[in-house]
């Protein structure tokens, strides 16, 4: 996870690999405001905060991916090499907490809105 320097008015001025110093903030990769501020200043911005949406909702496919290959029985959790199971079972840990606190307050339809276009197309004749 980035860690974030901020200034007084409470925007990003610096983003670090670890927490290197004192008063650093660690943020989510996917983070909306952190990945503005690394596109500031680029004219390639909204294609590469594109790729980075995209990279990480295939992040999630292939997690799902490894689910169903271990469910069907194609290969063991064990198989994978260590890096990779901490990598998934901090994915885990993380979705857990987030559905958790969806339950709490209610899950905002952000994965949903991924499937309306389709239901659209169906609609138009597209499918």
């Amino acid at each position: 996870m980035p860690f974030v320097e901020r200034n007084a008015d409470g925007k990003i001025v610096a983003v670090y690999a670890s927490a290197t110093k004192e008063g650093l903030h660690e943020m989510q990769t996917d983070d909306v405001e952190l990945i503005e501020f690394l596109a500031e200043g680029d004219a390639d911005a909204e294609a590469k905060k594109d790729m980075i949406e995209s990279d990480l909702g295939l992040a999630r496919v292939l997690e799902d991916l490894i689910d169903l290959l271990i469910e069907k029985g194609a290969f063991r959790f064990t198989d994978l090499p260590d890096a990779a199971q901490r990598k998934l079972l901090a994915r885990r840990g993380l979705r857990k907490e987030f559905a958790y606190v969806e339950t709490l307050f209610g899950k905002q339809d952000d994965d949903d809105s991924e499937y309306d276009d389709y239901e659209n197309d169906d609609e138009e004749g597209f499918l």
